[in-house]
């Protein structure tokens, strides 16, 4: 589910101390051609692994994601489970461990993080891995951020049963009343950061699913209207133009799922500005069950880039994905067998040279366009429990982050 910028360090300390509000005076200008990298790479951050109120409604006191990877388990001949992370199963909530977390990406090569954004028509959800964590951590001018607003539906998948259709706990559509109230917050609270991410000067807002933002307001000209009033807000606040990114794929993940039919129509008349990928299983499903091969994933997934520039009118910005292995979701008592998420295909041969390869390509691909379109996304920074994750583990320790560094750091 992000760095620097040319801004008063009066200012920036002002923003640490006072939390994650800011006025929208403050709001920062694109960073200098000298201080802005050749690449940006954004890493998606899944804020899954902090004690929140509503965890604890439905899990009981303290749960995060964290219980999901530690009951995981072997669930065939020569499957690699659990995943044990080097940094323990600490609370990304805690300043200091999102410090940690901020120096291992801004060390290597990561330019921001991603984060997966959640707020139904209940209000916030798992926000406190952003405000109270990356937003009051000690080094955060180290990296930049921006949100992926997830709104898809929030289902009942921790753990998920086998042949149990997943009840929908916080349905994604919100009423127009709560997406400006959303909007508001974002506006105020985070496009006010001096390292929130900005492209041309704008800040960068990214929507998971435009099939249920237009079913909220009940069609495209009725969310044109609102995604209108968004950008006219933020201009009145001090945040000058918004620069609107749409999640686009062509694969049913999640059960609740909805495939756009006509995408890039849809795009046009929403008005967004630039196209990217979540991860690559939204365009290829991986061949093969109970596992499948990552070069050949890799393969297919990176021979689509060109296509995907020609397609869509506006910049398209590619994806890399580290791995797949939903299967911590799953019930570890119930059958492994091919039945729906998260009972899928678990990806193999992803090894931090597979991976290298990988972001090679990527970085090949980036030198071809345009230098304002050099911007890759990343699956995933945390994504533990899908099995996608940047962050060190027992077995590989830091080299998917060496890899990174390797291909995208600074020389």
């Amino acid at each position: 589910m992000r760095l620097y910028f040319c801004f008063a360090a009066a200012m920036i300390l002002a923003a640490v101390l006072s939390g994650p509000a800011a006025t929208a005076q403050t709001a920062p200008k694109e960073e200098s051609s000298m201080s802005k990298p050749a690449y940006e790479v954004a890493a998606y951050y899944f804020p899954s692994y902090h004690p929140n109120a509503a965890y604890t409604k439905t899990h009981g006191e303290g749960w995060t994601e964290w219980e999901l990877l530690k009951q995981a388990g072997p669930r065939f001949e020569g499957h690699q489970q659990p995943k044990v992370p080097v940094w323990g199963y600490d609370d990304e909530s805690d300043p200091a461990a999102m410090a940690r977390r901020i120096d291992a990406a801004a060390d290597n090569g990561v330019t921001a993080f991603l984060f997966d954004w959640y707020w139904h028509d209940t209000g916030p959800f798992i926000e406190g891995g952003l405000e109270r964590g990356f937003l009051k951590a000690p080094n955060r001018d180290r990296l930049k951020f921006a949100l992926m607003w997830a709104n898809h539906d929030w289902i009942d998948i921790f753990p998920a049963k086998n042949g149990v259709k997943p009840k929908v706990v916080y349905p994604g559509p919100v009423t127009p009343e709560t997406f400006v109230q959303l909007t508001d917050h974002i506006i105020k609270t985070y496009f006010s950061q001096p390292n929130y991410w900005r492209i041309g000067g704008k800040p960068y807002f990214s929507i998971y699913e435009l099939m249920t933002l237009v079913k909220g307001f009940g069609g495209v000209d009725a969310t044109r209207a609102a995604l209108d009033d968004f950008r006219e807000r933020a201009r009145k606040a001090g945040v000058g133009e918004i620069h609107l990114n749409a999640v686009m794929w062509g694969i049913q993940v999640l059960p609740t799922e909805h495939i756009i039919k006509n995408p890039e129509e849809m795009l046009a008349k929403l008005g967004f500005d630039s196209v990217t990928s979540y991860c690559w299983i939204h365009h290829v499903l991986p061949e093969g069950f109970p596992t499948s091969d990552y070069v050949k994933w890799m393969d297919k997934s990176a021979a689509l880039w060109p296509g995907f520039v020609k397609r869509w009118a506006v910049p398209y910005y590619p994806n890399v994905s580290m791995g797949w292995d939903s299967s911590p979701r799953t019930t570890q008592t119930d059958k492994f067998e091919n039945v729906g998420y998260p009972f899928t295909v678990v990806v193999n041969n992803n090894t931090p040279e597979n991976f290298k390869e990988a972001l090679r390509r990527a970085k090949a691909f980036l030198d071809k366009q345009p230098a304002d379109r050099r911007i890759l996304t990343i699956n995933a920074w945390n994504e533990w429990t899908e099995g996608s994750y940047l962050e060190p583990d027992a077995i590989h320790g830091m080299a998917y982050l060496d890899a990174l560094r390797d291909v995208f750091g600074k020389k």
